[in-house]
């Protein structure tokens, strides 16, 4: 016969068992929910397409259920070594999208991911050109329609798609999410916000835009890394494949290729923007693109990542919000404005209600990371 346990101790092992029962049903609960709100409703596909400079990797996305052929929308990135879903950030759209009826076709930059090369060796054309080659692909792929394909694109690639539409005339649309004009003036224009934010003085501000007008100067001079080591800031230092970069890029300016523009433009703008003069933005794309073509969304909470106001100071909310509730990472506006704009000039019969679902996106904090991250010499 077993030796029958003290009372108390009997009483202590149910409520360990009890606790352990509980905490097991929370973390199950947690685990659901993660999955739930981590899985997205449409199908993506690895893609390869090679190149006279190696292979582009990158991922294409369908809705689940269609019967015909769906439009596409082409992704350009901003700045930064980004890979084609940029950590899961680009899912929540992909999805709106899906569901609207149209795939996502995005890469990874030269250097990241599956695709050679290295993306700080491009110039603005180069970049251009890589997805020209992207779009020239998605033709020939038999669930596309040819008469539906458009872009997206944020920040640097304000500089990236004007070379695009002037070099490919049937580009259905493009749509810019807080886009530059000007390389030189946006870096000042972020130098400046930043720094009033933080608090810094207007002694403080001047004596870091003189600094950076040094530099400047080096830059525009086409100087060696090593003349520029001579007089940089420690703390500031850009590396020597960056600064190559920035030599090659920093005459960027939209103005004079939005005239290349002959279809639909719709430009969307953040309020909170501290990276991207906006009001510069509207005005000279209202003076450059026709009435005709262009259309504007102003989002008056949104930042220059579209994140909504009540997360653009707080890290723990933006990635809670990332982990338990993606969909509401970007402002409530932004993915039904995208959508809308589509519909108005591709109306679509049905919606399309898709059913495939993903894994948890493990590196969507990274992405996180990546949006709060700006240096005024590394526009976006």
């Amino acid at each position: 016969m077993f030796k029958q346990q003290p009372p108390r101790l009997r009483l202590f092992t149910t409520s360990v068992f009890k606790w352990l029962i509980g905490v097991t049903i929370i973390i199950l609960a947690i685990v659901s929910w993660l999955l739930i709100q981590n899985t997205f409703n449409m199908k993506e596909t690895r893609i390869s397409i090679p190149t006279s400079y190696g292979q582009l990797t990158g991922i294409l996305t369908l809705p689940k259920q269609h019967s015909d052929k769906v439009g596409l929308v082409v992704f350009v990135h901003g700045d930064g070594p980004i890979n084609a879903s940029y950590d899961g950030g680009y899912r929540p759209l992909w999805e709106k999208l899906a569901m609207a009826g149209y795939a996502s076709l995005s890469l990874d930059k030269r250097g990241v991911g599956g695709s050679s090369g290295n993306w700080l060796d491009q110039t603005m054309e180069d970049r251009a050109q890589d997805v020209l080659t992207a779009i020239e692909w998605a033709r020939k792929e038999p669930s596309i329609d040819q008469d539906r394909i458009g872009l997206w694109g944020a920040s640097q690639a304000g500089w990236v798609i004007p070379n695009i539409v002037k070099q490919d005339p049937d580009i259905a649309f493009s749509i810019l999410v807080s886009p530059a004009i000007n390389w030189i003036t946006q870096g000042r224009y972020n130098t400046q916000q930043e720094m009033l934010q933080k608090g810094y003085t207007e002694e403080e501000i001047t004596a870091r835009q003189l600094y950076n007008d040094q530099v400047l100067q080096l830059i525009r001079n086409k100087a060696t890394y090593d003349e520029y080591k001579l007089i940089a800031n420690k703390d500031q230092l850009i590396s020597k494949e960056r600064w190559t970069f920035i030599v090659n890029n920093v005459e960027s300016d939209a103005t004079d290729g939005l005239v290349s523009f002959h279809s639909p433009v719709h430009l969307v703008l953040g309020g909170q923007d501290i990276n991207v003069d906006v009001q510069e933005t509207e005005r000279v794309y209202r003076q450059m693109i026709p009435q005709s073509l262009l259309s504007v969304t102003k989002l008056p909470d949104a930042d220059h990542s579209m994140l909504p106001s009540s997360l653009v100071h707080s890290t723990f909310k933006t990635y809670a919000t990332a982990l338990f509730s993606p969909r509401k990472l970007m402002d409530a506006q932004y993915l039904d404005d995208i959508v809308q704009f589509l519909n108005s000039i591709h109306a679509v019969d049905q919606p399309f209600v898709a059913h495939f679902r993903f894994p948890i996106d493990s590196f969507l904090l990274k992405f996180l990371r990546k949006m709060t991250q700006f240096d005024p010499l590394h526009p976006l």
